[in-house]
């Protein structure tokens, strides 16, 4: 489903002439394709599922976030301005991402799910986070909120 949406804006990017979002969408599209073709060496898959593309889109928005950030530091605006109008694009195809109440909410769930009392079940929580809220959260900020309730 995130495939072919991201083929059609593409196709859409290319009938509009929008040079930026059109290299951006062949950027991600490159991008799993190479996933596809390593899926496939792997274990003779067909090719990464919707979640495994979230996880893709979500890493290039990490990516040109942090290439975002190098650049505002080296007085770079530009540069850093294009990463942000790529991190847009991106954004686009993965879901709404949870608010900070949605997040904690999650988080008491899981820890509820797996019967977490320890910061030793850290693990399993983030398992079930990574398995139900794929692409609607920042792990890695969500790593921290769960130390802080099992803590």
């Amino acid at each position: 489903m995130i495939r072919k949406r991201l083929m059609d804006a593409q196709t859409d990017a290319m009938r509009a002439r929008e040079a930026k979002r059109l290299s951006t969408l062949r950027l991600v599209n490159a991008a799993i394709k190479d996933r596809d073709i390593a899926a496939r060496s792997e274990d003779g898959n067909e090719g990464v599922n919707d979640a495994e593309i979230m996880a893709i889109l979500a890493k290039m928005i990490k990516q040109r976030q942090e290439s975002s950030r190098v650049f505002e530091e080296a007085g770079r605006i530009e540069l850093a301005e294009g990463e942000r109008a790529e991190v847009k694009v991106i954004e686009e195809f993965l879901p709404k991402q949870l608010n900070e109440a949605e997040v904690l909410k999650a988080i008491a769930e899981a820890v509820a799910e797996v019967g977490a009392d320890s910061i030793r079940d850290m693990g399993k929580v983030m398992a079930v986070l990574k398995e139900k809220y794929t692409g609607k959260m920042d792990f890695g900020k969500v790593g921290a909120a769960v130390k802080a309730v099992l803590a």
